[in-house]
């Protein structure tokens, strides 16, 4: 951490010196941005977003990048620059360096269990955010339960893995009374 409590700028040095902005965000929807203060963002050379998804309880980075990305990508006047969500999770629509350990098809969709937990959803070759509604309508076609044995919702990774299970099942059963698209 930066060695004062209201640090200018930055608020963790790296063990090579290098002087990070942490920002923090639990927004899920592309609406919304993240603002640095044009003032200090001389002072920092790295930036990392994190954002709290309380959902799936987990933390996510958006973003880890040298300031000068940072730079090219905000937007603002005065005193403040705004980074917009939506052009964050834009960038994180690339496919996912994490391995995915389960991967299965359902009509136009590609649902991934990647080897963290988090389950990656795929339409026509788009990531889907957020995961949950969309799950939440295949899971729906294939008469997955949404609830677990103690009436409570599943979380995005529980439904997943139902859903992923399901797949599974009827892929390898050779079930031919499979929704179609299977």
């Amino acid at each position: 951490m930066a060695v004062a409590v209201n640090q200018h700028g930055y608020d963790v040095v790296s063990a090579q010196g290098e002087r990070i902005s942490v920002k923090t965000t639990a927004m899920t929807s592309g609406s919304g941005h993240i603002a640095f203060n044009r003032n200090t963002l001389n002072q920092v050379d790295r930036v990392i977003i994190l954002r709290v998804n309380t959902e799936e309880m987990q933390i996510e980075t958006l973003l880890d990048a040298p300031v000068e990305v940072v730079i090219s990508m905000v937007a603002g006047a005065a005193d403040n620059l705004n980074l917009s969500l939506s052009r964050l999770l834009k960038r994180d629509k690339a496919r996912s360096e994490i391995k995915a350990t389960k991967e299965v098809q359902f009509q136009n969709y590609t649902i991934r269990e990647l080897e963290t937990g988090t389950i990656e959803l795929e339409q026509n070759d788009q990531i889907v955010h957020p995961v949950k509604p969309a799950l939440r309508d295949i899971a729906i076609q294939l008469n997955v339960p949404l609830l677990n044995s103690n009436g409570n919702a599943f979380n995005t990774r529980q439904l997943g893995s139902q859903v992923i299970k399901s797949l599974e099942e009827m892929t390898h059963a050779g079930d031919e009374s499979a929704p179609n698209g299977v």
